[in-house]
């Protein structure tokens, strides 16, 4: 959801800043009379501002004035500099000047910050509609279409108030007239060659696709193809005529004419994957949906994974029901129908024309001729809704939004080692289309494909008898309603309403509606990415239990971002939703008195909304605003005490009326002096009301404003007091402001004596514990305790073995206490027989001297190296019970 920042800039706000001058009406346009009486406008799209990047187009009446938010923001910034430094540059000091310099100063005295393009339409502007590359305009009224080519950008910049007469053309000089049915929608074709291709679909269900060259004039009067979609519902082949005829109205009422009244078509993006981008989706006043695939021009030019992705689809679908004998004759068919649209597809060599500088060179094809070039009409859709949905469904469709499913090339460079080159956008999201309808009373309902709409084409004659239809085949397509929302209050709605669509520039799942009284932004993001997941999981266990929980647990995000204040008769038109580096993420519209803007904080573009500039102009301080205040829009004092009144022009009318003798009279009893009074007191009583409703809204504004200003008041003296506490002025004791740094060096030694307390009352605490707790022991340490005590008692045969303990433990201890009383028995019984062995030698020695030296002793050699043996092996023996010992002691140590 987007954060607002600010509402209305103060470059275009300003009533001085040449920003608001671009959407002032002209002053050569005719003002309407209070008496004149003008038949009942029919209510219809009303889109006239058209962008490309920071260039904008704006419809005020008949005229077309194009400027670049940039240079309007850079002028007004310019002059508020200049009015606040006093700083002018004089006539005499223009030569110091360059000379390119010195002629845009004098060439900038007079401009207006904007440029005037003549188009020549005969009545109001309705629609401005820009091509993909932003090299034509298309200019529609109510019944007419001028197609624009946009002047070069060198040329438009020029700081010149001359009007620019551009190359214009009539669409359908005999088509678009008048007399005829009016427009519904003007659709730029996203595969169209250089985005050239123009698709007109009027009220009366005729679609037309225009292929626009400039060299042909030709390409501007005739259609390439013309479809009329009450025929081509009632068609049954192929070789019928559902082209619209050229000399014939349909007048009168009849059911066709009344059920297929189009409100409005669309594309899906160029971008989307499958079938979408050919499908034409066009929504009927009453509610039925129709959908047109494919609908192409006889030169096209697709993205590169386009042909490759269809082609694997239809030869997939094409093996998978061949051999298949549940499947029904009009589904082979179509199957068959859909590889010979592919075959001749694959036949031909695509040709390269030269695009726009920057972008890809473009490869072009034909549009297939087999099947055929007019596709079925697919529809009505059904409108299939949860059983909890209460929809009222006695509502007027006003527009529609597609957005087309994701790319899938993970099937389709399967086994590839190359990666396309395609927008992370394009992969991203739902593997569904989504199409939104959005009726007269604000009612919004987001529909899913569950399907998938796929090129259909009527049979061929010479087929029909052997095509028996099936249920399958007449069942009705269907979209699931996903979601319903109202972006309306009851009180809000009103009969003549025209809510429309407008996307948004940061994610295809997000879109505004705006209404003559609301401007609601709706993003579909908490629920597509989610439900993608749960599509494309390979478990079904509980798919419909998830799904059924992902519906009424995730909504889409609604939020209302402004709100109209008092009754306009004038509805404003579609917002624009910008992204620039320079200006940032904003929306931009207007009332019939001055525009209006909504700023955004966009995670990459981190910009003050309200740009200002800085008081001096050797040193820029950026000055960023805190976010205790709540956006609001500005406060304009209702236009009806800036209207003139009416009665001058009542008098003059008189004056020059077959009436005017009984004007300078004194007043008499007469018809005429009555009706003269009675359209008098209607003027008066009108332009009495609404000075009263707008002086009355002043009064609330005024009231309010004061609960808003106590409000701000309350919200600064809190961030003041919590800047204070950290970087304020503090008083010492005697009430004296204290310095800085007098207030850190108390703040830093009360903060040292707070630790040093805190220390010694932790050591404190620390020492009562550990007196105060006795811990028992742990099972390790008694069965420690309990080994020492047995190993005592059976070495040293203390009273200790009266202690108890594990039978394993006790027989280990008796075995060492065995062996240990055999080793010394042995000790016992060896001392001695050394002792005498010892004795006897020594006598011998004396006797004989010599054999004192002598190693003979006179034992056996085997008993004497049997006894060493044993001795040897009673000493390792020991050695080792003694180290077993000492390392079980410390093992046991290690582990309590």
């Amino acid at each position: 959801m987007p954060k607002i920042k600010g509402f209305d800039a103060a470059w275009l706000a300003d009533k001085t800043a040449p920003g608001h001058k671009l959407f002032a009406p002209s002053n050569d346009a005719p003002k309407s009379s209070p008496f004149s009486s003008k038949a009942k406008v029919k209510p219809g799209p009303t889109r006239t501002i058209a962008r490309s990047g920071s260039q904008v187009f704006v419809a005020v009446g008949k005229e077309i004035r194009w400027a670049d938010l940039i240079d309007l923001r850079e002028r007004w910034a310019e002059k508020t500099t200049r009015g606040r430094s006093g700083v002018r540059i004089k006539r005499e000091d223009s030569a110091s000047l360059s000379d390119e310099d010195a002629i845009r100063s004098a060439a900038e005295d007079g401009y207006v910050g904007f440029r005037t393009l003549n188009v020549p339409v005969g009545s109001d502007i309705k629609q401005l509609v820009i091509s993909p590359f932003s090299d034509y305009l298309a200019v529609l009224t109510t019944h007419t279409v001028r197609i624009c080519a946009v002047p070069d950008l060198a040329n438009l910049s020029q700081p010149t108030n001359d009007v620019i007469k551009p190359r214009s053309w009539t669409l359908g000089p005999t088509t678009h007239v008048v007399d005829r049915s009016p427009i519904a929608s003007a659709l730029w074709h996203p595969l169209g060659v250089n985005g050239s291709a123009l698709v007109t679909v009027t009220t009366d269900a005729v679609v037309r696709v225009w292929e626009l060259s400039p060299t042909d004039r030709w390409s501007f009067d005739q259609p390439s193809l013309t479809i009329d979609l009450i025929k081509l519902a009632d068609g049954t082949s192929l070789d019928q005529n559902f082209s619209a005829s050229a000399d014939t109205t349909r007048k009168g009422f009849s059911a066709d004419s009344f059920e297929m009244d189009v409100a409005s078509a669309c594309f899906a993006g160029r971008g989307s994957g499958g079938w979408a981008p050919m499908t034409l989706w066009v929504a009927m006043r009453e509610g039925d949906v129709y959908a047109l695939c494919p609908l192409l021009p006889s030169r096209w030019s697709p993205p590169p994974t386009l042909i490759p992705s269809l082609s694997v689809a239809i030869v997939g679908n094409l093996a998978a029901i061949e051999d298949d004998p549940n499947v029904s004759p009009a589904a082979k068919l179509l199957a068959q129908q859909q590889l010979d649209w592919m075959t001749d597809l694959d036949n031909q060599e695509p040709a390269e024309v030269k695009g726009p500088p920057g972008e890809i060179i473009p490869e072009v094809y034909s549009r297939p001729e087999r099947p055929g070039i007019v596709p079925r009409l697919q529809g009505p859709f059904e409108l299939d809704m949860s059983v909890d949905t209460e929809v009222d469904m006695d509502v007027e469709l006003t527009d529609i939004f597609a957005i087309g499913q994701k790319l899938d090339t993970d099937e389709l460079m399967m086994g590839e080692d190359e990666e396309l080159d395609i927008d992370d956008i394009d992969q991203e999201g739902l593997s569904l289309n989504v199409i939104c309808l959005l009726s007269s009373s604000g009612q919004l309902r987001i529909c899913l494909d569950l399907a998938g709409v796929e090129a259909q084409w009527l049979p061929p004659r010479n087929r029909l008898r052997f095509i028996r239809p099936s249920v399958e085949d007449e069942r009705v397509p269907t979209l699931l309603t996903f979601q319903t929302l109202d972006t309306l209050s009851n009180l809000e709605m009103t009969e003549d309403a025209w809510p429309m669509f407008s996307p948004d520039v940061t994610s295809r799942y997000a879109f505004y509606v705006t209404h003559p009284s609301s401007i609601t932004y709706v993003s579909l993001a908490p629920w597509v990415f989610r439900l993608e997941s749960e599509l494309q999981g390979d478990s079904e266990a509980g798919l419909d239990f998830r799904i059924d929980l992902l519906v009424k647990g995730q909504s889409s995000t609604r939020q209302r971002l402004h709100t109209v204040q008092g009754e306009s008769s004038h509805p404003i038109p579609a917002v624009v939703a910008i992204r620039d580096p320079d200006l940032g993420y904003l929306l931009l519209t207007a009332t019939p008195y001055e525009p209006f803007t909504i700023f955004f904080d966009s995670p990459e573009y981190n910009l003050d909304p309200v740009y200002s500039p800085s008081p001096s102009p050797d040193k820029e301080v950026d000055v960023q605003p805190l976010d205790f205040y709540e956006p609001r829009p500005a406060f304009q004092a209702p236009h009806a005490f800036e209207e003139n009144s009416a009665l001058p022009e009542l008098l003059e009318r008189l004056r020059s009326s077959r009436h005017k003798s009984i004007v300078g009279q004194e007043v008499r009893l007469s018809p005429v002096t009555l009706q003269i009074f009675t359209d008098a007191h209607q003027l008066l009583s009108g332009e009495t009301h609404r000075l009263g409703s707008a002086a009355s809204e002043l009064f609330r504004r005024l009231e309010s404003l004061q609960v808003e200003l106590r409000r701000q008041i309350t919200k600064a003296n809190e961030v003041k007091a919590r800047v204070d506490a950290i970087t304020g002025q503090d008083q010492d004791q005697d009430g004296q402001p204290e310095s800085n740094n007098a207030a850190i060096e108390r703040r830093l030694r009360a903060a040292k004596d707070r630790g040093e307390a805190l220390s010694q009352r932790l050591e404190r605490m620390r020492r009562t514990v550990s007196k105060a707790t006795s811990r028992e022991l742990s099972d390790k340490e008694k069965a420690w305790i309990h080994e020492v005590k047995s190993l005592d008692a059976n070495i040293s045969g203390s009273a200790a073995s009266s202690v108890a303990g594990p039978a394993e433990g006790s027989s280990r201890l008796k075995q060492l206490g065995k062996r240990y009383e055999e080793a010394l028995s042995l000790r016992d019984e060896l001392v001695p027989q050394a002792e005498s062995f010892g004795s006897k030698a020594a006598e011998d020695a004396d006797d004989t001297g010599a054999a004192a030296a002598s190693p003979d002793i006179r034992i056996p050699s085997d008993l004497r190296r049997a006894k060493i043996n044993q001795v040897t092996k009673l000493l390792e023996r020991e050695t080792a019970l003694v180290d077993a010992v000492k390392s079980r002691l410390e093992r046991l140590a290690v582990g309590s």
